[in-house]
């Protein structure tokens, strides 16, 4: 007979062999955990979503590293294909680092992938790019050759990482509005050609704690914004009647991420369901990597009767727990 430590060794073994085989893309949440991910964002084209993230890349004690953005795709939001990095921050001739929070948006058959980056030495601080397509697959290529909003044209803030997190919200006449901010939260109309600002860069105010982290999305005839407050953050959200406002505060949408500093949110509906999308630490080790290395997971959400959305619980099982009624 084996002895007992023989055996030990043998359980640990099959379960390290396990873990490995473990499926990578599951319903529960994180939902992706073969590489960490971050700065959700994902929009439905015809029956199947697709879902574009961030890529944390940090080593233990490191501060963010992020290189590209990744892609994957359900037509169940349960059972996820990985696409890989379709886009990366090379990609942008101007740009030398940071591929920080993304948005993709469809318009007209093309699909642009609008970036938050670090502007090279001729512009310096962060800034907004757009990449372009014609499949959410790709392959996908800077569309202007130089940045769409860079950090002289919003002087109003203190600091050179006011200028990220782009969400991009196509309205029902056609129009699309380019929505982004740290401390500050700006929005702009967009030509439609996608690549260029129409108008004037309009501060928004009265969002109680914004921090980052705009998120627009329409249930009804009710316009919603979405976004990171305070510090550690959590999600707040406003209402309003228009895409242009006025916005008015309605409190919390969600508590803070587990184990990370930062959450970052998208919001869509599919197939009659609503979701939302966010990022936590729940895989990193409590103690290695803080809050640099984060993971995508996705709950349910539920606008009420008065216009209002119930406060997202988030959960471990995710989509495993079937929706409320």
């Amino acid at each position: 007979m084996p002895s007992r430590p023989f055996l030990r060794a043998c359980l640990v073994a099959v379960g390290f062999i396990t873990t490995l085989c473990a499926p990578a893309l599951r319903a529960a949440n994180p939902i992706i955990t073969d590489v960490f991910t971050a700065d959700p964002a994902a929009i439905v084209h015809g029956d199947t979503v697709y879902l574009y993230t961030g890529h944390d890349e940090a080593k233990p004690n490191q501060g963010y590293t992020m290189h590209d953005w990744l892609c994957y795709s359900s037509k169940d939001m349960k059972t996820w294909t990985p696409h890989g990095a379709l886009l990366a921050v090379k990609d942008f001739a101007w740009a030398k680092s940071d591929a920080y929070a993304a948005h993709v948006v469809e318009k007209d058959g093309k699909f642009y992938w609008y970036v938050s980056i670090e502007h090279d030495s001729t512009k310096p601080g962060k800034a907004l790019g757009v990449a372009v397509a014609d499949s959410p697959t790709g392959p996908f290529k800077d569309a202007r050759g130089s940045a769409l909003v860079t950090a002289d044209m919003t002087p109003k803030g203190k600091h050179a990482w006011e200028d990220i997190d782009p969400a991009v919200f196509i309205d029902g006449d056609g129009v699309a509005w380019l929505f982004w901010g740290n401390v500050h939260c700006y929005y702009a109309k967009l030509k439609p050609n996608m690549i260029e600002l129409d108008g004037p860069i309009v501060e928004i105010s009265g969002l109680d704690g914004f921090t980052e982290a705009p998120w627009i999305h329409k249930h009804r005839d009710t316009y919603y914004l979405s976004y990171a407050s305070g510090f550690p953050e959590k999600i707040s959200y406003a209402t309003a009647p228009s895409i242009q406002g006025p916005w008015t505060s309605r409190g919390l949408l969600s508590e803070g991420a587990f184990n990370s500093n930062t959450i970052h949110q998208a919001v869509i509906e599919f197939k009659g369901q609503w979701y939302f999308i966010y990022h936590n630490g729940a895989i990193q080790h409590p103690n290695v990597g803080g809050s640099y290395r984060r993971s995508v997971c996705i709950d349910y959400l539920y606008h009420e009767q008065d216009g209002r959305i119930r406060r997202i619980v988030q959960t471990t099982e995710g989509l495993d727990l079937p929706p409320r009624p």
